[in-house]
Parts: structure tokens; sequence; C-alpha cells
């Protein structure tokens, strides 16, 4: 594999500091819903960025075995349970931060459920991220894609690998993290870091020794029972890290295969970027917009709602490279079209987004898609 594809990438946009939000000051904005969602210049933290509605999942699945109620998990968030079972569905960071914070103030041992939600990742459920591990030519290499990608997986960390002579240090950096689910976040990824450590290292024919760190975490060593592992805990470090020895860093990846890897490392790179257009204040005028597409509110209300004038908004669109109005035909022609692929007629599709006359919707989806709406019915049914 080439270097370009596996460098190691550690600038990341959004180097601000964040903490419980009674801690906060000016740097940071909410969202209607009271969630942190923007750093002052328009940008969030790294790992502001929508998330795949399987990482909710897990933390709803986990909720029940605690007797917490799907409702007062997802309570505040404006999400549904259709929501985050819909395998399409993506959720805001925020949101899935304001379901761990519901159950976190519900369930009585939150180690026990930081446990239950992190055996829950495997390599199944991580998507194109899973498949660009695995077939990574070496541990080394799959190392440096978790590092590069990491804001496609479940993890609120940043991650970076630090070279040293006896091999690499994986540091999860918790500094972005809002403080007061910090030891669930350290804890949940640690847990699905072991349950999926089987197909990266389990291969090995020998007993190799990881060392971790967890800073005043008290985690149960016993769930690291595996014949060809030994850890070594320092609970007294400063840092989060894993220390992988040399030559489990050269060890060949079980599926590796080099243009598998390549074509798996562009489509992260080509995903991110995606993710990365759609956060911020863009993606919550988005959502907002869809939650009423029948009665869409003029820009002003919107900024009202978010607390800030119309004039910041405009701004703050523009610095996601968008506008009100591009966000408005965008919700409007997705769900257009989804509507007449499912069977609507036009004049339905024209009333259940707003639209007064027929004919006016007509001529806005001929212009968002170059295709009168009654052809786009007929060529997808």
């Amino acid at each position: 594999m080439g270097p370009r594809l596996f460098r190691r990438q550690r600038q990341v946009a959004g180097e601000f500091k964040f903490g419980h939000p009674s801690m906060l000051g000016e740097a940071v904005q909410f969202d209607m819903f009271g969630h942190m969602v923007a750093a002052a210049d328009g940008y969030g933290t790294h790992w502001d960025v929508p998330r795949p509605a399987t990482t909710c999942s897990h933390l709803l699945e986990a909720a029940r075995l605690h007797g917490v109620a799907s409702a007062d998990c997802l309570a505040g968030t404006d999400l549904s349970l259709a929501d985050i079972g819909h395998n399409t569905t993506e959720v805001q960071a925020g949101q899935e931060l304001a379901i761990v914070r519901n159950i976190l103030a519900r369930v009585s041992d939150p180690h026990e459920f930081a446990r239950d939600v992190g055996v829950r990742y495997n390599f199944a459920n991580m998507g194109i991220l899973g498949y660009a591990l695995l077939a990574s030519p070496t541990l080394g290499d799959a190392v440096n894609i978790a590092c590069r990608y990491a804001a496609l997986s479940s993890t609120f960390h940043r991650l970076t690998r630090c070279d040293t002579a006896d091999g690499a240090v994986l540091e999860f950096d918790n500094s972005a993290v809002p403080a007061d689910v910090r030891e669930f976040m350290i804890e949940r990824d640690m847990f699905a870091v072991i349950n999926v450590a089987p197909l990266l290292i389990g291969q090995l024919e020998s007993t190799i020794a990881l060392k971790v760190e967890l800073p005043g975490i008290d985690f149960p060593i016993d769930r690291l029972d595996f014949p060809w592992l030994t850890v070594e805990f320092d609970l007294t470090s400063t840092r989060s890290a894993v220390s992988i020895p040399a030559d489990a860093l050269a060890l060949a990846m079980p599926a590796a295969d080099t243009v598998t890897a390549q074509v798996c490392a562009q489509q992260c790179e080509d995903l991110l970027e995606s993710r990365r257009q759609r956060r911020g204040m863009a993606a919550l005028v988005r959502s907002r917009l869809v939650r009423d597409p029948g009665q869409l509110p003029a820009m002003a209300e919107i900024a009202d709602e978010l607390c800030i004038t119309e004039r910041t908004l405009h701004r703050r669109l523009a610095a996601d490279r968008t506008s009100y109005r591009a966000l408005v035909d965008e919700v409007r022609v997705t769900l257009a079209a989804a509507l007449l692929e499912s069977g609507l007629t036009v004049e339905g599709t024209a009333r259940q987004l707003g639209y007064s006359e027929t004919a006016a919707f007509t001529r806005a989806f001929s212009r968002w898609t170059g295709t009168p709406p009654s052809r786009h019915r007929r060529l997808r049914a």
C-alpha cells in the first residue's frame, strides 16, 4: 500500500475544548434542543459530523437491559424509534450525546452500561470503515486507517498514532469530549476495541503484550481473557492509550488485499467529506425543515428558534457552502422523489409538500431534476 493512502493525518478541523454545558463559554453554539452544535467560526469538533443511526440503536438496546424505556432515551432529541431503526438514517452527534446523557441519568451502574454498549460493536456494523480495516495490508496500516477515519466510527475521541522504539502508541484524545460523558465514552470505546480485537490480532502464533493506559478508570480486567493476549494496565497515567508492539504492527491482516484497501480508503474519504459538508448549521436547518415539509417556515422563523439573527444564520449557512433557499429545495426534491417513488400521485405529492397548485410543484420539480414529476414517477415505478 502506498504512503498516500495510509499516511497519518494529524490535522483535523476544530481545535476547541468542550466541557459540560454549564462550563462552556461563548465559543459554543446550541441548537433548538439545547445541544452543542458548532464552534464560533461555524465549524464543530472533529466528531461533529452526521453518523449512522446504528450507534444510537446500540445505546437503546443496552438501555433496555438496564430498564430504561426507549422514549426516555430519545427525550428531547427529535428522533423516533423509526428513525433509529432505519439503516439509512443518519443522526447528528449532538443527538447521540443527548441520548447518552438521558440514559446515564437513569441507569444505576454506568460502567456496566458502557460495557453492554461496547460489546455490541463489530466489523459487520462498521460499514465501509470495517472493510477498510480488514483489507489493510498490515495491522499497522489498519491503525493508520482507524486514526484517519475515526469520525466514521462511533467514537468521540481523536485517535492518533505515535511511533516509539518498541512499536506504536494509539492515543484516545478526549479533550474535545464533553466532560460529563468522558468516562462513559472511553469505557465504551475500550470494550468495543476488545470486541473487535480477535479479528485484528487473534491470528498471532505467539502471545503478545499490550499496555492499556486509562487514567483513574477502574476497568474490569477480566473482560480481556484471550489466550493470545496479555494486557498490562496503567490506571495512573494521564492519558488514555493502547501500546502495540512492533511485531504485531507488521502482522498481515486476515483479509489483506491492497486493491480492495485502496478502494475502501477512497470510499471512506468520500463518505467523511460528504458528512463534513452536512454538519453544523446546515444540518440543523435541514433537520428542522424535514420535520414539517408541508409548512416550511421562513428563514427568519428558524433564526428566531435558534436564538440568532437572520443575518447570522445567512452567514453561517454560507460558511457551510449553502443557503436557506438551497436547503429548502434540497429537502423538497428529496421528499418529493421519495413520495413519487412510493406510489403517491403528483397531485398528492404537491399537497404533502405544501403546494397550493400542482402546476407550481411540477415546474419546481422539473427545475430541480430536469424531469417532470409524472415521468419520474413512471420511470421509478
